[in-house]
């Protein structure tokens, strides 16, 4: 720690200054600042769906104080899109339905409890009647969501 001496001059001020301003004598009232919790939770099949690429997707802890990871409950379309995402990483898991994945062009069969790692720059699309967890990181970010065509 330094010494007094060894403390900038303006520093010196600030710190009096803050000595002064918490002093017993002042009686203001403690300073409060809201403490966000350790946690964060929703029931995903109760938030509302929102179109997507693939179809229809829940998203779940897409806020601004949480940039680590989102999960979507998403139902696949018959018309979901090929995309890629440039940041993104998404981790699918099949829960319903039989169908495939494309990724990068090839098409690969898939089936309830089958996982999917899709790092950022690969092309995919899921095809089939399913329904995924997806889980994306960092969190989803619309504006990281790309197309060919």
């Amino acid at each position: 720690m330094a010494r007094p001496s060894q403390i900038h001059p303006q520093a010196r001020q600030v710190i009096r200054g803050v000595e002064g301003f918490f002093s017993p004598k002042n009686h203001l009232p403690p300073l409060r600042i809201p403490i966000m919790k350790n946690y964060l939770i929703e029931q995903l099949d109760e938030v509302p769906g929102t179109p997507c690429p693939c179809g229809t997707a829940r998203r779940a802890f897409c806020v601004p104080e949480n940039p680590i990871a989102s999960i979507h409950l998403v139902d696949i379309s018959k018309e979901a899109r090929t995309h890629y995402h440039k940041k993104m990483t998404e981790i699918y898991l099949v829960l319903e339905g039989e169908g495939h994945i494309e990724l990068d062009g090839e098409r690969l069969p898939v089936k309830p409890m089958t996982s999917i790692l899709i790092k950022p720059g690969c092309r995919h699309r899921a095809i089939g009647d399913l329904r995924i967890i997806n889980i994306p990181i960092p969190t989803f970010d619309p504006e990281d969501e790309y197309f060919d065509s």
